[in-house]
């Protein structure tokens, strides 16, 4: 017994000792690929490549991003989880993985544990956006406004089962507001609703609409943050507005293949700590509407967990069911 103790114990030795020369090495021989489970031109698409614009910099290897679309996200996870462990396949998630986990049926991989977690590196502000010509100024009479119509308003989101779609679907319980969700297929048609006055108010990330906000088409009457955003510090939290509870701060964040060498994960977090210290990445990420912002491995476990129960809990209440 003790022989086999002690072989099993050598040779754990030796896949270790093994790990770490292939760790102080990588990223070598060939380029890394990121995965996005997003078209191009989306908020993790646009983060993302920011992000790895000063990966390759400072790590002197090639970041590629790749976007591979479909089923929620879960197309590229899946993807991601079955990869080789060696840290050249990468996958860019955002809140949309823990939504996905609750919303998508016969998801491939399992959300936390199939994943070792490198760390979040942005995040990003839901807001509550009106048409300009709304006669809603804050939360309250929003509220007030739509149930003087009980049934008879919407509001507009991308994709019913989308992270917007939960998130205002929890506004709507905690406030009974009686407004009805309409699904559009992208935020371009989200916000011509709005124009239109198709729809009484949306969700949406503010990076999304930021164009019509400066314009003045749009208005932003909340921030769906536990706390106020630095770009809009004229916005209220929902909180401030007497909505208690509701504190969503978007995120977005890098993940490797569980079984990922702890060396490679922790060296690609330092690389991360060191391009969000530059000034010019965080400008450019202040530039879509998102901030430099770094988790633990660890912390961004908790993240993802915390996210799926929240939105389990909101989905049962709402009667929404997994497809």
């Amino acid at each position: 017994m003790k022989r086999a103790t002690i072989a099993v114990a050598f040779a754990a030795g030796i896949i270790l000792t093994a790990a770490l020369p292939a760790a102080a090495e990588w990223p070598a021989d060939k380029p890394v690929r990121i995965l996005i489970g997003f078209g191009a031109g989306g908020g993790t698409d646009v983060a993302t490549r920011i992000l790895a614009d000063g990966l390759s910099e400072s790590l002197g290897q090639q970041f590629v991003v790749e976007n591979r679309p479909g089923a929620g996200g879960t197309i590229a996870g899946g993807m991601v989880a079955k990869a080789p462990k060696d840290g050249y396949t990468a996958l860019a998630i955002s809140m949309g993985h823990s939504v996905s986990a609750v919303m998508v049926k016969q998801v491939p991989y399992d959300p936390v544990n199939d994943f070792a977690t490198v760390g979040i590196f942005t995040n990003s502000a839901f807001v509550v956006a009106v048409p300009k010509d709304s006669p809603a100024t804050d939360i309250k009479s929003l509220i007030a406004y739509v149930n003087k119509q009980p049934g008879k308003l919407n509001y507009s989101t991308v994709g019913l089962g989308s992270t917007q779609h939960l998130i205002a679907e929890d506004l709507r319980q905690r406030t009974s507001m009686n407004a009805q969700a309409v699904s559009y297929r992208t935020t371009g048609e989200v916000v011509s609703a709005l124009l239109r006055g198709d729809a009484a108010f949306a969700i949406e990330l503010y990076h999304s609409i930021r164009g019509q906000v400066d314009s003045g088409d749009l208005r932003l009457i909340a921030v769906a943050t536990p706390k106020r955003w630095p770009a809009i510090p004229n916005v209220p939290t929902l909180a401030e507005g007497g909505v208690a509870g509701i504190g969503y701060l978007g995120w977005y964040g890098l993940v490797f293949p569980a079984g990922t060498p702890q060396p490679i994960v922790d060296k690609l977090h330092k690389a991360l700590q060191d391009v969000l210290a530059k000034d010019a990445v965080k400008k450019r990420l202040e530039g879509v509407g998102a901030v430099a912002n770094l988790s633990s491995p660890a912390e961004f476990v908790k993240v993802i967990q915390s996210d799926i129960k929240a939105f389990k809990e909101v989905a049962k209440t709402a009667g929404l069911e997994a497809k």
